[in-house]
């Protein structure tokens, strides 16, 4: 496994009940988040989120015809010193790009177990009460949903 840069996606996923999906990490059990991942060499932050919603979740935008929505934001944070391990030598702040989709209600979700062990539907302040990281709580704070 080779090592990553430091770039990444925030996808947070919703659907018309105003509800948000979070998953809970393998590696802390007190950590819920939405979908993210790191962007491979050469790929585009929309083809990653497409590519990560896909493999956490089981969700295929592609396939189900829906459109994850460019933001146009991105987040800087420190990584966790327990996680510096898997970034290329001396980084320690990320750049995270900002997406979001609207999925059908009843959508199923398919977990990597290897990388999550549970998933939660909750209502939008709920959700930005459970997320671990403050800039996927203010991205969930700030959908409008239907």
């Amino acid at each position: 496994m080779s090592l990553r840069k430091p770039y990444s996606v925030l996808v947070v996923i919703y659907n018309a009940n105003n509800e948000f999906l979070l998953i809970r990490r393998t590696d802390d059990i007190n950590f819920w988040q939405s979908v993210t991942g790191g962007i491979d060499e050469g790929e585009l932050p929309i083809d990653t989120a497409y590519r990560e919603l896909l493999e956490e979740t089981g969700i295929d935008a592609k396939q189900l015809d829906l459109v994850i929505t460019d933001l146009e934001k991105t987040h800087q944070y420190e990584i966790r010193p327990c996680w510096r391990h898997r970034y290329i030598e001396n980084a320690i702040t990320n750049t995270e790009y900002v997406f979001s989709i609207c999925v059908p209600n009843q959508t199923q979700i398919k977990l990597d177990p290897n990388e999550h062990t549970a998933y939660k539907w909750l209502p939008q302040q709920a959700a930005a009460a459970l997320a671990w990281s403050n800039s996927n709580k203010e991205e969930i704070l700030a959908i409008s949903c239907p």
